[in-house]
């Protein structure tokens, strides 16, 4: 049974918990009888839409702040008993079969930020435990990519070899799982100081040592990510945002993916409300959740995109992350859950 509304989070007037609880079950809809949640269930073109471990864990925790526990705990499972030994997972399925087997490291790294969400957010100490034993052996993976200066290679291909390249946006979300896995091994009575250690060193690349990652500087998942992701904080913080605004944030409509295209993004949106939350400006996130409502679906799904030049939806779909990140950004904005801190720039 669905929670009452009067637990769902919402923000007045601005969503209601009646189109929060919509924008759930607009995932789980598009889930498949696996537990596994795809992008979408297909695009445009009739083409069925993949799952990659970190959007499909976003969308389990959603799943699970808007009260629909059995999907969230579906997926969660579907996703331990893909694992494979070395701790990793595909980096790509589609329809349940394996599209790109390379395992990458933010991939396996989040699956520490969805159990301690789900942990905040239950106080399920069964379900941290059943969970634990995978975060272990993912967090192993990741930290086997860890270089001598901090920052963590992405991935592994098919037959091992590591992709020598680290991505700010990528370490960062690492950075933040890892401090949820040092926190989870706290409330498992089984600490792990190396994590902290790593998490450490990684902060330290991503603060000081720009020239170890990619240029990938005209995503804005790269600007607004350290910040995100607790890396960057404090007046630091709120510079590093100010001195990418202009490029990213379109006025009243949200936030570009990349700097050089005309497309305003729903998740990038959402992760960025999120984002000035943990970094305490909360007046900015309420306009910016605000004004990208304009991509709500009828049906309670949201697009994935506007394109603005030609005043347009795009792509053509409504994806599933998009609304994940829509829950999460209600979430920690009204406060409504035990998780919802989980990225405010403080200990949990």
């Amino acid at each position: 049974m669905l929670p009452d509304l009067s637990q769902l989070p919402h923000v007045p007037g601005v969503i209601s918990a009646t189109q929060v609880r919509a924008a759930a079950q607009s995932i789980a809809r598009q889930q498949e009888p696996s537990g596994a949640i795809p992008w979408y269930t297909e695009d445009a073109d009739g083409n069925p839409g993949h799952v990659n471990a970190w959007d499909h864990i976003e969308a389990a925790m959603a799943l699970s702040v808007a009260g629909m526990q059995a999907q969230s705990r579906l997926a969660y499972r579907w996703l331990r008993d893909q694992q494979r030994p070395d701790g990793s997972w595909p980096a790509k399925w589609v329809l349940g079969e394996v599209a790109e087997a390379a395992g990458e490291s933010n991939h396996a790294a989040y699956l520490a930020t969805g159990v301690w969400h789900e942990t905040l957010r239950s106080g399920d100490r069964a379900f941290a435990a059943e969970m634990w034993p995978g975060v272990v052996k993912a967090v192993g993976y990741v930290l086997s990519l860890q270089q001598p200066t901090g920052e963590v290679w992405w991935n592994r291909d098919q037959d091992g070899n590591p992709g020598e390249l680290a991505l700010l946006a990528g370490c960062s979300s690492i950075y933040h799982s890892l401090r949820c896995a040092t926190a989870l091994a706290s409330y498992m009575d089984d600490p792990q100081p190396d994590w902290e250690f790593a998490a450490y060193e990684l902060g330290q690349a991503i603060c000081h040592r720009r020239d170890l990652f990619a240029d990938k500087s005209r995503f804005a998942m790269d600007w607004y990510y350290p910040v995100l992701c607790g890396a960057v904080t404090g007046r630091a913080a709120t510079e590093h945002l100010k001195a990418g605004w202009d490029t990213f944030v379109v006025d009243r409509l949200g936030c570009r993916c990349v700097s050089d295209e005309p497309w305003i993004t729903g998740a990038e949106t959402c992760e960025l409300i999120i984002t000035l939350v943990a970094a305490g400006d909360r007046e900015v996130a309420m306009n910016l959740l605000r004004a990208m409502q304009f991509l709500r679906h009828e049906d309670g799904s949201y697009w994935t995109g506007y394109q603005i030049v030609d005043n347009n939806f795009w792509p053509f779909d409504r994806s599933t992350y998009t609304a994940a990140a829509l829950v999460l950004a209600v979430d920690c904005l009204s406060g409504t859950t035990g998780a919802a801190d989980l990225f405010k720039h403080t200990p949990w």
